[in-house]
């Protein structure tokens, strides 16, 4: 992540104190009038996307809504970038920097179990099989709020200082079309693939801003550190091929199976011994193993997949560049072979430390001071960290729990049970509008002239 000059120039503002005492003039009784006035079309859009989810790559009709929703709003609309995302653009009325605002559209292979009166029933095809399908890690919401968020912005154009960029993205959670370890040439997908076909620069992003749900937090709060928010996310599958042999006489074969566990013992090795850790931490999991098909046969291979994550780019790279050689020569030690494919996957996702603390205000406004600083970063990760390498960006949680509930026994993100308030969508809508909306005036005192 590049962060000399652009920090600096965010410094600057932070160090005079100036953006605290002005950046919401003027704008703060229409904000919060207008998010409350979209709030019932955002709920029932977000119930109808919520109703017809779609896998990554397979996001037709969200798309289709998407686009027709931001014509309809006069706002300029390209389609089809990686596959089905839809990228808007909105010029205001005013001088000023291009802001880009981001929502994910597609759902989860996971059958709903919430009850809700439009909970999902449908079914799609994720890498061949069929499965059921659900909004279980809050896409239907991002899409909604932000949808809502261009209508408002589209209504009141004249009073933005810059252009908005909105990034409608598909497949943040993967492709459903294409199996990462045998794809036969880089996979560029979901917010990669956007910025690879341009989408932030026509015009030239300056700023990214996005925001996701979350379970366990109280609805209406929202939530961020600066620096590192979410863990990198990294995917590998290690086949371990040796000579199948009687159970009864493993010395006539080379064992596998055995050979497997030496690995997934020595992968450990790799957080313990190979990574720095005053830099962060780091993560590897065995998720699925398998081998054999009787009691009493050694069998010829053994397959596994797992997940690398860390909260440090430093720490990331030496977990990738360690685990191949590690795996290959302990296979060779038993005189076996190993394949290790690790599949494309997503860096730490970094907040910008200067925008951070520069946006808390309007962090802060946006939910009437129901607000959260992290002390440490949230495990799972999110390929918005792409945006975040090429521009400042900062992304903030949004709590997604009725405050009546207990935090502790929420069903989480990616649950069948997973459940948001839809009392928390307003306060989403609000946050993108105050990004707008307070953004150039940060960039104006950090940089006189800019």
């Amino acid at each position: 992540m590049k962060t000399g000059t652009r920090s600096l120039l965010f410094s600057a503002v932070i160090a005079a104190s100036a953006f605290q005492a002005s950046a919401q003039v003027g704008s703060e009784d229409w904000v919060a009038a207008a998010a409350e006035g979209v709030a019932p079309q955002v709920i029932d859009w977000r119930h109808h996307i919520h109703q017809h989810p779609e896998l990554g790559n397979q996001e037709v009709e969200t798309a289709k809504l998407v686009a027709e929703q931001l014509r309809a709003f006069g706002i300029d609309v390209r389609t089809g970038v990686a596959k089905t995302g839809v990228v808007g653009v909105l010029k205001g009325g005013k001088p000023g920097p291009v802001m880009a605002l981001r929502a994910d559209m597609d759902a989860l292979p996971v059958k709903e179990q919430t009850g809700l009166p439009f909970a999902s029933h449908a079914t799609a095809t994720w890498q061949g099989k069929k499965v059921d399908v659900m909004h279980a890690c809050g896409h239907d919401a991002h899409t909604a709020m932000l949808l809502g968020a261009a209508k408002v912005l589209a209504e009141n154009r004249d009073k933005i200082a810059g252009t908005v960029v909105f990034l409608f993205q598909p497949a943040e959670e993967g492709q459903s079309d294409v199996d990462p370890y045998t794809s036969d040439k880089p996979l560029s997908y979901g917010a990669k693939g956007m910025i690879e076909e341009g989408a932030l620069d026509n015009p030239k992003v300056d700023v990214v801003f996005g925001l996701h749900v979350m379970s366990g937090s109280p609805t209406g709060q929202l939530s961020w550190k600066s620096g590192a928010i979410l863990n990198s996310a990294d995917s590998y599958r290690i086949t371990v091929t040796g000579k199948q042999s009687h159970g009864s006489m493993p010395w006539a074969g080379v064992d596998p199976i055995t050979t497997a566990a030496q690995i997934i013992n020595g992968m450990q090795t790799l957080v313990s011994r190979r990574a720095d850790l005053t830099q962060g931490i780091g993560v590897v999991s065995v998720g699925n193993i398998h081998g054999g098909t009787a009691g009493n046969i050694i069998p010829n291979e053994v397959t596994m997949e797992g997940t690398i994550r860390s909260n440090a780019p430093g720490i990331r790279d030496t977990l990738l560049q360690s685990l191949p050689p590690l795996a290959e020569n302990i296979a060779k030690a038993n005189q076996a072979q190993a394949k290790v494919t690790i599949a494309d996957g997503v860096p730490v996702t970094m907040n910008d430390d200067a925008l951070t603390r520069a946006m808390e205000p309007s962090l802060k406004k946006a939910a009437n001071n129901k607000v959260v600083v992290l002390k440490s970063n949230a495990s799972p990760s999110e390929d918005f960290s792409y945006y975040a390498e090429k521009v400042p960006g900062l992304f903030v949680f949004l709590g997604a729990t009725p405050p009546d509930q207990d935090m502790s026994k929420a069903a989480s993100n990616h649950s069948p049970q997973f459940i948001v308030d839809d009392n928390t969508l307003v306060t989403g809508v609000r946050t993108h509008l105050r990004f707008v909306m307070d953004y150039p005036q940060t960039r104006s005192s950090a940089a006189p002239g800019a």
